[in-house]
């Protein structure tokens, strides 16, 4: 299995008096070339008078960007820590058992538009950049990350399966090969809620649901290999409660999950259904 996970746009700073990244360390290091052209691009842009625009934040960011400047030097931690949001507290990375620890460490990979793709022990300080911004003398991210994705994640994807719970931004950046002799079983997931009998796709509450699932893959006792097992992985969540919405208190349960084949070359769909 080969689990992409999308970033958080919450990230929480490394302690004080931490190490700073060591990009010759980080997982993939046939990425170490980009990554620095990244980080030195980024480090520009932030300096700059029209940096919120460049990046596409709010101008109340601007200490975010500002920190750009100065990642190099910045206190690093476990990227399972410093990305957090709806998504990485449903997984419980940060909190995973040993086994399913060392399960998350060769099959997780997170996306950013800074590293390329980051293992959840990777040390890295917490940072403001979307996959979707071009940065001057990079380009557009996700075309610039491209080749060097490929290069690494595809020979790794090849025969396995590959859970994507990524957004659109990130999934630019790098799709598996699912024809050829590289093919990989590429599985999407989908994550929509019925009510009164009609069914329509969530955001928020898919966020939630996708890191229920990614943490259900890493803690169960046999790791999946193919789209039939992620399949079968998710139906073992069919009737729990996935989560409880704060303002109400109401419930959503997993009452569904299938798994739709793929058109062309593009992935399967495994479809959560909440009611």
């Amino acid at each position: 299995m080969l689990l992409l996970l999308p970033p958080s746009k919450g990230k929480t700073p490394a302690a004080d008096g931490a190490a700073p990244v060591d990009l010759s360390a980080l997982a993939h290091p046939g990425l170490t070339a980009h990554r620095r052209q990244v980080l030195d691009a980024l480090a520009a842009v932030s300096v700059r008078d029209d940096a919120a625009d460049l990046l596409g934040v709010s101008p109340n960011l601007a200490d975010d960007v500002a920190r750009n400047a100065h990642l190099k030097d910045a206190p690093a931690g476990p990227a399972a820590t410093v990305y957090t949001g709806v998504l990485y507290a449903a997984a419980g990375l940060a909190t995973l058992p040993a086994d399913a620890a060392e399960r998350a460490a060769r099959t997780v990979r997170i996306f950013s538009g800074l590293w390329g793709a980051v293992a959840p022990g990777d040390h890295i300080p917490p940072y403001r950049l979307s996959m979707g911004v071009s940065l001057p003398d990079v380009g557009p991210l996700a075309k610039s990350w491209q080749p060097h994705l490929a290069a690494e994640l595809g020979p790794r994807a090849m025969g396995d399966v590959v859970v994507d719970c990524r957004s659109a931004t990130y999934v630019a950046a790098w799709k598996p090969a699912t024809t050829g002799d590289d093919a990989a079983e590429w599985v999407t997931v989908r994550v929509v809620r019925e009510t009164a009998g009609k069914r329509a796709v969530v955001s928020h509450n898919a966020k939630h649901t996708r890191g229920v699932l990614a943490g259900h893959l890493l803690r169960r006792p046999a790791e999946p290999t193919s789209a039939a097992e992620v399949l079968e992985a998710a139906r073992e969540l069919l009737n729990q409660v996935i989560l409880t919405e704060i303002t109400t208190g109401n419930t959503q349960t997993l009452i569904e999950a299938t798994l739709t084949p793929a058109k062309s070359r593009g992935p399967q769909t495994l479809e959560l259904v909440l009611a």
